[in-house]
């Protein structure tokens, strides 16, 4: 089959598609990924064609808001979407500034997508944040779809929205705020919607309509993270499931820096810091803070500079670019963190402990998972963060056995699953459907 899968948004938010591809391409299917230009290495690496899609996501606009989950950046696992602030994760602006920024986002990535469609494609694997754009391209090609979802964003009483949930509203009252988000999702895809179907010559309809036409239709979702730590809920639909994580493909030949490796090798496993596309603007403060907190934890510390641009130097602290999280992960004491999705997934895999400073978004949500788990410490809001409450949670990660025990247990557990086999049946049956 000739596969085009379509991305959107930072890091997080594509690389897990690379690890699908190249199971896909592994198993005889022809694969392309559409997204932005920065990740076209990262899909030649998995032996996966590429198409451009418009913006760059370190830019800010493609990370505002331009999908269903709005969740996070970061370098490894399930992703999220590039979350409803610009400028690196920095402090959100105002709900209607929000709006039609994620809107004329939105616009141009509907005509970039239509620009990377073409005529011949048997099956388009569209993510979170490309989904409420890629129906309308789906049936301009009278093509078959399936959603590969990085976060639940299916209405639910078994928790709130992913993204803006607080704090459970009981059943009817999480399963009524699941919809109202759908809805503003349709709100800001309204205008873009109508342009693409004009483009693509599609009788007119409204975006609620199309997403309403496709839940009537049982469309499938398959979800990229681990029942582990987020079960299937028990009210969603039949076409709903949840495979475990997708991971970033990883070349054979992969190794960490020799920099790096003589570091880890020196002395006592280090404790991580970084916040992957979070914290922009706020580099020089959270450099100040993890130094601080890393001396006064006793610890020895990897600070990765991300988007915020962390820096911390010292005999017992090392400063690294990007690496994957695969690699460097199992060798680290704990992981503090944003909490966004993927990276909260790398860290759960290595079975480490996670101190999580959600900033904003999905990470919230991942957060409190990874902490009723057992894997992490109680949350800090990024807001609140001081190097005195870091000092605290770095020293329980890494001198208390329950955290550490409960990262190896939910490790375990998610060893057992294969989310980018459940994507090959799952496509191999619709294969079979389809003639």
């Amino acid at each position: 089959m000739r596969i085009l899968i379509m991305a959107a948004g930072s890091r997080g938010d594509v690389v897990p598609y690379t690890g699908v591809g190249a199971r896909l391409r592994a198993a005889g299917h022809e694969v392309t990924l559409a997204t932005h230009a920065p990740y076209a290495r990262a899909a030649a690496d998995a032996g996966l064609a590429f198409r451009p899609l418009p913006a760059d996501p370190r830019g800010g606009d493609a990370r505002d808001g331009t999908g269903e989950g709005e969740g996070t950046g970061e370098d490894e696992g399930a992703g999220g979407s590039g979350g409803a602030s610009g400028g690196g994760g920095s402090a959100p602006r105002g709900r209607r500034a929000l709006l039609r920024t994620a809107s004329a986002f939105v616009g141009r990535l509907g005509q970039g997508m239509a620009d990377a469609a073409e005529p011949g494609t048997d099956l388009l694997l569209l993510s979170t944040t490309t989904a409420p754009l890629g129906w309308h391209i789906a049936e301009a090609l009278e093509a078959p779809s399936l959603g590969l979802y990085l976060q639940p964003t299916a209405p639910t009483g078994d928790f709130p929205p992913v993204v803006g949930g607080i704090r459970s509203l009981g059943r009817w009252g999480n399963r009524a705020a699941g919809r109202l988000a759908l809805r503003v999702v349709d709100r800001i895809h309204a205008d873009a919607a109508r342009d693409l179907r004009r483009r693509l010559g599609l009788p007119a309809a409204g975006a609620r309509a199309v997403r309403g036409a496709r839940e009537a239709a049982r469309w499938p979702v398959l979800h990229g993270f681990s029942q582990a730590l987020v079960p299937r809920p028990r009210d969603w639909r039949t076409g709903l499931e949840v495979t475990g994580n997708w991971w970033p493909h990883l070349p054979a030949d992969a190794a960490l820096p020799a920099e790096l490796a003589d570091f880890l090798a020196a002395g006592p496993p280090p404790v991580f810091v970084g916040f992957g596309s979070m914290g922009g603007g706020a580099g020089e403060r959270l450099s100040e803070l993890a130094a601080r907190a890393l001396r006064d934890a006793g610890v020895r510390g990897v600070v990765q500079a991300g988007w915020a641009g962390l820096a911390a130097h010292g005999d017992d602290v090392l400063t690294i670019g990007e690496v994957p999280h695969a690699l460097l992960f199992p060798h680290v004491a704990a992981v503090v963190q944003h909490a966004g999705a993927g990276t909260a997934a790398a860290a759960a895999r290595a079975g480490v402990p996670t101190v999580p400073v959600p900033v904003l978004a999905d990470q919230p949500f991942w957060a409190r998972r990874l902490a009723t788990s057992g894997a992490a410490t109680p949350p800090i809001p990024f807001a609140e963060l001081t190097a005195e409450r870091l000092t605290v949670a770095i020293t329980t990660a890494v001198r208390e056995p329950a955290p550490r025990s409960g990262a190896q247990r939910l490790a375990r557990a998610m060893a057992t699953e294969d989310g980018a086999g459940a994507v090959l049946r799952t496509v191999g049956a619709l294969a079979t459907a389809g003639g």
